[in-house]
């Protein structure tokens, strides 16, 4: 068989010597299995898509074990466990501190209408910290991981310092 007789890549028909070797009952799996195309559930989305909710006071904070299922969906973001209270922080390296002030506000511009802002720092002349966490309940909410997500897609490519290539 050469390369031409398989076609694309993907399904395809039998081959008659497979026919006639009754290879299909050899195969795990039943003929008239039922294929399904299941809908995503809103965890299975970007958060970045979500918008943020009310927080009761009432309510709970997230748990350590699903926030730590919830930081897979959020890049370069990390748990910080400060006096008790869990929180999301995210630290940039920038080329310098004009380029700290406007990650500060495509930051800000990108989440307000959120009404669920982060705590931002400009530390050292070219680093910027983002905190978040909600604090009417003393730790996490969902919200937190939204923004985070959102923060996520902001350019931040012409901000960080050039990587040097030496001939």
């Amino acid at each position: 068989m050469s390369g031409a007789d398989l076609g694309d890549f993907g399904a395809r028909d039998p081959f008659p010597e497979e026919l006639e070797s009754n290879f299909a009952d050899k195969v795990l799996g039943n003929v008239s299995t039922e294929h399904k195309i299941l809908i995503p559930n809103a965890s299975a989305l970007s958060l970045a898509k979500l918008e943020c909710t009310p927080i009761s006071q009432l309510q709970q904070p997230i748990s350590e074990e699903e926030a730590k299922q919830l930081l897979f969906k959020v890049v370069g973001w990390r748990l910080v466990n400060e006096k008790g209270v869990l929180k999301l922080q995210c630290l940039w390296k920038l080329r310098d501190g004009k380029c700290g002030e406007e990650l500060i506000n495509r930051i800000n511009k990108a989440v307000e209408s959120t009404g669920h802002l982060p705590t931002l720092h400009l530390e050292a002349p070219n680093q910027v910290r983002a905190e978040l966490w909600t604090s009417s309940i003393g730790g996490l909410s969902i919200n937190d991981f939204i923004v985070a997500a959102k923060i996520d897609e902001i350019k931040t490519s012409d901000l960080i310092p050039r990587l040097r290539a030496w001939a």
